[in-house]
């Protein structure tokens, strides 16, 4: 199981791995998909039912984008703590590269949320070669429009939905 997981390896940082989800994945990232603090952007935590289906989901986006939101799993104990990742999106006709990135509120203010965004953001630009990325965050969001400008990103505009 091991060597089939370093294949889905797509980012390495001193501390965390940043790999493709698997299915085995659900019960973790259910833990912390369900917690309302952690997910209140999407204004609920979610069901399991609804996490399974944002799973299946991200391994759509894999096979479809080749990208999607990725596992972030801690090195030292193999503990999965978040989601980050690049997802292509459109608005109003625009399409674009979205950074997006959600934490289990046990791993907040550690530094691991940052840790992930700057290692995904060197992918997009350095692989990818992408000139642009986009973080969508409410404007009450404090923590991350915090995260998104030390990494160097400045507000272009609003969108309401």
């Amino acid at each position: 199981m091991e060597s089939y997981l370093n294949t889905l390896v797509v980012l390495e940082t001193e501390r965390l791995t940043i790999r493709k989800f698997i299915r085995d994945d659900l019960p973790a990232l259910h833990a912390i998909m369900e917690k309302e603090e952690v997910m209140y952007a999407w204004e609920h935590g979610f069901a399991k039912k609804e996490t399974r289906k944002w799973l299946g989901g991200q391994l759509k986006r894999y096979r479809k984008d080749g990208c999607g939101y990725y596992a972030v799993v801690l090195k030292e104990t193999g503990t999965l703590i978040g989601q980050a990742g690049l997802l292509k999106n459109e608005i109003e006709g625009k399409e674009f590269v979205e950074l997006d990135y959600i934490f289990d509120n046990s791993y907040w203010k550690r530094g691991y949320c940052m840790e992930s965004v700057k290692a995904c953001m060197g992918f997009a630009c350095e692989e990818l070669k992408l000139k642009e990325l986009y973080c969508l965050i409410r404007p009450e969001n404090e923590a991350s429009i915090r995260i998104a400008e030390k990494t160097g990103m400045k507000k272009t505009g609003e969108h309401t939905k």
